[in-house]
């Protein structure tokens, strides 16, 4: 958001400046209504809300739970209560409650309960907090009216509870789509919706789900984002050579991702040096974002496995692994993405934090 909010008023050419700061500075504020939502990521409800005529404020944070002072991680994996939300301050004469809720409908799957990469969570369902009784009217009222669209095969899932206390998020989730553009338009890219823009597209149920959320990006977009050996490895079924790839001797704690879509794929919890030179794991962190098929090339019966949603060629799996699986997934580093733990939840996957929290 810029620091200041230029308003023309009527025809007399009249600029007034209102100067924009904290959310929590209230004073600067009084008299303006507020709004809540919660769905998907806060960093990314906040961005597309920051880009809306009227809005004057947004912020990415916690609400809705029962601790005091929550922090990121602590709402990840602990029972707060909290979920992340984007709490705005907007100017009624630009933009009226029911406006706002129809973009926040169009964002999110309200037929969704809490899908977050594959896991559903209540702590990214989606939530409309009322902060008055006009509020709570016109909730009610856009959670009949999609009921009824018959546009959604599941029952609309969206919660419409009393707004209680914000809690501002951290530091680095502030302006988290501003400080890591890169990042948030690949996302974008990825659900369909133009980042550029603050109008998305209008999602569905069927376009609401993970499938959705990790779908391949178009083929211009991965010749754009992938290094040659990626994309050869990814699209074209390539093998990297052994030893001389980034992560066959990595150490580190933390999940590979997809690098194509950004789905979660293994843990460092459960790699092991085979002795190949190629990144090995006994098991995938995440097996529905796995899949198996049967492989003739080079003259022997192999199971290539590649990604569910981005449809990437990661490797094979070998049954000569040791226990507990016996089994031993042979990846190609060029087809993985490595985020180390303590980038987790900066990166957007603050909930696996608890695998590595003893």
């Amino acid at each position: 958001m810029p620091d200041h909010l230029a308003i023309r008023r009527g025809d007399d050419e009249v600029t007034e400046e209102i100067e924009i700061k904290s959310l929590s500075a209230s004073e600067e504020y009084a008299g303006f209504p507020r709004a809540a939502f919660v769905g998907e990521w806060f960093w990314r409800i906040r961005a597309d809300f920051a880009k809306m005529k009227g809005v004057l404020k947004v912020a990415a944070g916690y609400t809705g739970g029962h601790t005091e002072n929550p922090t990121y991680e602590k709402v990840c994996s602990g029972p707060t209560g909290h979920v992340e939300a984007a709490q705005l301050i907007y100017g009624p004469d630009r933009v009226s409650c029911q406006q706002l809720l129809d973009f926040f409908c169009k964002q999110i799957d309200p037929a969704d309960q809490g899908r977050k990469f594959v896991v559903r969570r209540a702590l990214y369902r989606s939530v409309i907090f009322y902060h008055d009784q006009e509020q709570r009217v016109a909730a009610e009222a856009s959670k009949r009216n999609q009921t009824q669209s018959g546009n959604f095969k599941n029952l609309i899932a969206t919660e419409i509870p009393p707004f209680s206390k914000f809690y501002e998020a951290e530091q680095y989730h502030r302006q988290y789509s501003e400080k890591n553009i890169t990042h948030y338009q690949f996302q974008a890219k990825v659900w369909g919706k133009d980042s550029q823009t603050a109008e998305p597209k209008p999602r569905t149920a069927e376009s609401g789900s993970h499938a959705a959320k990790f779908a391949k990006p178009d083929d211009p977009f991965l010749r754009n984002k992938l290094t040659p050996r990626q994309y050869e490895v990814t699209r074209n079924n390539g093998t990297e050579p052994p030893f001389e790839n980034e992560y066959w001797n990595n150490k580190a704690e933390g999940i590979y991702v997809d690098v194509a879509s950004g789905e979660p794929l293994f843990s460092s919890l459960d790699k092991y040096d085979s002795g190949t030179g190629w990144p090995s794991f006994t098991r995938p962190l995440e097996p529905e974002n796995i899949v198996e098929k049967k492989d003739l090339s080079l003259f022997a019966v192999r199971t290539e496995v590649r990604s569910k949603h981005g449809d990437s060629h990661l490797g094979h799996v070998f049954n000569d692994g040791p226990p507990p699986t016996g089994q031993r997934f042979c990846m190609n580093s060029a087809a993985l993405r490595f985020i180390p733990e303590e980038d987790l939840a900066e990166e957007g996957y603050g909930e696996y934090l608890g695998l590595f929290r003893k």
